[in-house]
């Protein structure tokens, strides 16, 4: 292991260490539900398709299932195989997992990434929603390290991944809107 993989992975474990002073009944209760909101990004999924059928909606719901869709590609396909990093509990085994261990690898760490490139999809719709999507984001997060299911570098990777797919997504749908509108003026024009 190079000087920089042991300082990160020191870093890590520091981390989730002082996480685990937080151990409590209720948090040992609260985050297995918290975190299954964020599996396979279901909730997420879930509400894109439900704002994809409202009228109003459905730009940020067609925006936030292409911001989903991109970080499946690059974190399921291609970073989560090509990093192939082990999880914390396969590192050091004495730990005792309160949720069923997950059989992917750990960065980055899907339900971040599916979290925070939905809220901020959201945010940029409709801030008063975005804000507590965000809230949620971040609590998903959080409880994957204190299940131990994820570093914090896992974590780290997967906002940065959100923030991208987010980007690209909002970026891509202004394209489309910009692109769609060209058209109308024409046909109008046309007319």
């Amino acid at each position: 292991m190079n000087t920089l993989q042991t300082i990160i992975s020191q870093f890590d474990w520091r981390i989730l260490d002082a996480i685990q002073t937080l151990r409590s009944g209720f948090l040992d209760s609260f985050m297995p539900k918290v975190t299954v909101l964020g599996n396979a990004g279901i909730f997420w999924i879930l509400l894109s398709l439900l704002l994809i059928c409202y009228p109003k909606t459905r730009k940020c719901g067609l925006t936030m299932a292409l911001a989903l869709a991109a970080a499946l590609v690059l974190g399921n396909f291609i970073l989560k195989p090509g990093v192939a990093r082990l999880r914390p509990f396969l590192a050091d085994t004495s730990i005792a997992l309160l949720i069923p261990p997950p059989e992917d690898f750990s960065f980055p760490s899907g339900h971040t990434y599916a979290g925070i490139a939905s809220a901020i999809v959201l945010w940029r719709y409709n801030w008063k929603v975005g804000i507590p999507a965000m809230v949620l984001a971040i609590l998903i997060a959080f409880s994957r390290m204190y299940l131990q299911v994820h570093f914090p570098t896992d974590i780290l990777g997967g906002v940065i991944l959100g923030i991208l797919c987010a980007a690209l997504a909002i970026w891509l749908a202004g394209l489309l809107e910009k692109r769609r509108q060209n058209t109308v003026s024409k046909i109008r024009k046309d007319e």
